[in-house]
């Protein structure tokens, strides 16, 4: 088999040089194969497996688990141990794959199970029928966008997961000290995982309460994988997180508490005092709300700003029609044509009006399409920002539903047929938006990689395709055994979707909650503030952005111990990124495994029985999730002559 010369990604791979000038690991002048039948056939298997995994997580906790990234390990694995397969751009295709059964999964779960809680019920051909249509939209929809997010933005937007995934090929291929350093990575942080999350020696989650601080909390979700994460893009995006969770946790959260103590009555959207609230409780029922307006606003304000190189892409890609360039095209340029993406949207927007499982009439069609793109837009900067993982689909969609039921009402679509015809609108963007930051993610990491956009394209939406209906058949096992919205099965986006349909339908929707959101978005955007990551950290818990804020200081001080010794630096933070890719990668994989064990009913959670007051304790949790930062930080500043 053809191989590379390098061992390593070059330090342009993560910027310092224009897109247009970067030459990718694999240079295009350099033949290997890319689609074959094995990256096909287990590029697909592995988006059903993940596709499975993430809905049960999803639906249990409100959370999915990375899968391009363990994608790319298993990838690499199978094909050079298995099958002596040693093609980088089979491995990408295999990831890229993979990395949609995350993406429709969040898409799915986020909205559809709303359809059982309300008494509506779901079939398998629904599931499929709304990925399908929501998906062949959310994949094609990057293409008019890809040069202007991946190329030109080269360095400026971090693709966290999408250049873990990159190192973890490279490193996988190359094998040396680097392949070693992730493996090491991979080893740490499923270890991790499996004692914490499956043995259950120590809580995921350590949290403290200021009880006189009107008992607003401060949290840290204690995983691996957002430790490395934060690592990997440092801490400009992080603190900007960080700073949107410390408005919601330390500035609204105790206002409405301290305001509220005196009242006896509820006040909506809550169904109890607020002075019977905790900081929680607050949170899930008012800020979620003011994030939502905050996302949304952030969303529309990108948009805005980015339609003049928006146009652009459009007209650099009107070369595609047609087979225009043809074989003047290099490989890692060869987009889809701009042909497809009209289809794509033709299809959806007649999909969503004309098929009757979805019976979105001509309004849903309308709706579908142009929310699906301009989600798509602001789903793919997310993931640049902060990862797919981290991407908040479900923010997005609950603004989509917002206008989409409000329309509905207003042109007397009301009743069980307008919550009903609601929710399934919404689930078309859901997934629309859920794909097209995997496929951002996904485009990424061919670039670094040197594979071919439209190859990969192509090869996701096959993958989403098939992986659906296993998705779909998750959902309905679960609702069978243990009943959508039992503590079992929470299934809190859905929830939440359930309440807003229904609120809206009722005139009962907090309005003055989501336009304070909006306006903290506008301050953002007169100050100069990056809003969507401000705006994340509001509608997210700060127990999820602290651990990035964590990951990202960690790096800064790795930073400043070789601030006179730019080649040491340089070498230190290359390896931590690589030990911080195969964090992310263990966390997920030893995820993927225990629930795995959870739909097999197989407890394996013997920390509660073997040391009970451990296996409780939030001072315990951070100390082990400080000892394992502790550790990146020491593994990091080592000098070892093969990273450097």
């Amino acid at each position: 088999m053809s191989t590379t010369i390098n061992e390593k990604l070059s330090s342009s791979a993560y910027g310092g040089i224009k897109g247009d000038e970067y030459i990718p690991f694999v240079p295009t002048s350099e033949v290997m194969p890319e689609t074959t039948g094995y990256s096909f056939i287990i590029g697909i298997l592995f988006a059903c497996m993940f596709a499975a995994a993430n809905t049960y997580l999803g639906l249990k906790v409100g959370m999915t688990i990375s899968a391009g990234i363990p994608g790319a390990i298993l990838g690499i694995g199978l094909l050079k141990g298995a099958f002596k397969r040693n093609s980088i751009l089979e491995a990408n295709f295999v990831a890229s794959l993979s990395a949609m059964g995350e993406s429709i999964a969040g898409g799915i779960i986020f909205v559809l199970p709303a359809l059982i809680l309300l008494g509506f019920g779901l079939s398998i051909i629904q599931v499929a029928i709304v990925t399908v249509v929501g998906g062949i939209m959310g994949v094609f929809f990057i293409t008019p966008l890809r040069r202007f997010l991946i190329v030109e933005e080269h360095g400026e937007l971090v693709f966290p997961e999408a250049m873990a995934a990159a190192e973890v090929l490279v490193a996988g291929s190359a094998g040396g000290s680097g392949f070693k350093t992730v493996v090491t990575g991979i080893g740490a942080g499923g270890i991790y995982k499996f004692i914490s999350g499956g043995l259950g020696f120590w809580p995921e989650t350590a949290s403290y309460t200021f009880t006189r601080y009107q008992g607003t909390q401060i949290g840290v979700d204690a995983l691996a994988s957002l430790l490395g994460v934060g690592f990997i893009i440092g801490t400009k995006s992080s603190a900007l997180m960080f700073g949107g969770g410390v408005i919601a946790w330390f500035a609204m959260i105790p206002m409405i508490s301290f305001i509220g103590a005196g009242l006896a009555a509820p006040i909506f959207p809550g169904t109890i005092p607020i002075s019977e609230m905790s900081a929680s409780n607050i949170w899930s029922n008012y800020i979620r709300y003011i994030g939502t307006g905050a996302v949304a606003t952030g969303g529309i304000i990108s948009l805005v700003t980015s339609l003049p190189a928006i146009v652009s892409s459009f007209k650099q890609s009107l070369a595609g029609i047609g087979g225009k360039n043809g074989g003047k095209v290099d490989r890692m340029n060869l987009e889809a044509p701009l042909l497809w993406v009209v289809g794509a949207a033709a299809f959806g927007f007649l999909a969503t009006w004309l098929i009757p499982v979805i019976g979105g009439g001509l309004l849903g069609g309308v709706s579908a399409l142009i929310f699906s793109f301009f989600f798509a837009v602001v789903s793919a900067r997310m993931v640049g920002i902060i990862g797919a993982s981290s991407n908040p689909v479900s923010g997005m969609t609950i603004a989509t539903l917002l206008v989409v039921t409000s329309l509905l009402k207003i042109t007397g679509v009301v009743g069980d047929e307008g919550i009903k015809t609601a929710l399934l609108i919404a689930g078309v963007v859901c997934v629309a938006i859920a794909v097209a930051g995997g496929t951002a993610q996904s485009l990424k990491t061919t670039f670094i990689i040197g594979g071919t956009p439209k190859k990969v394209q192509i090869g996701m939406f096959i993958a989403l395709s098939v992986a659906s209906v296993v998705a779909g058949g998750v959902v309905l096992l679960l609702d069978k055994a243990y009943g959508i919205g039992t503590p079992l099965v929470a299934a809190p986006q859905a929830s939440l979707m359930k309440l807003i349909v229904e609120g809206i339908m009722t005139a009962q929707l907090p309005w003055t909650l989501v336009l304070v959101g909006a306006a903290i978005a506008i301050f953002c955007a007169l100050a100069s503030i990056p809003i969507l990551p401000v705006a994340l950290g509001i509608y997210l818990p700060i127990s999820l952005s602290s651990p990035v804020l964590i990951g990202g200081i960690i790096r800064k001080i790795v930073e400043a111990k070789f601030k006179e010794n730019e080649e040491r630096k340089a070498g230190s933070v290359e390896r931590g990124i690589l030990l911080a890719s195969g964090l992310v990668a263990g966390d997920a994989l030893i995820g993927i495994l225990i629930a795995a064990f959870a739909v097999l009913e197989v407890n394996i959670g013997i920390g509660a029985t073997l040391f009970p007051a451990l296996a409780k304790s939030n001072l315990f949790s951070f100390i082990m999730f400080m000892a394992l930062g502790t550790w990146v930080y020491i593994f990091a500043i080592k000098k070892n002559k093969g990273v450097e």
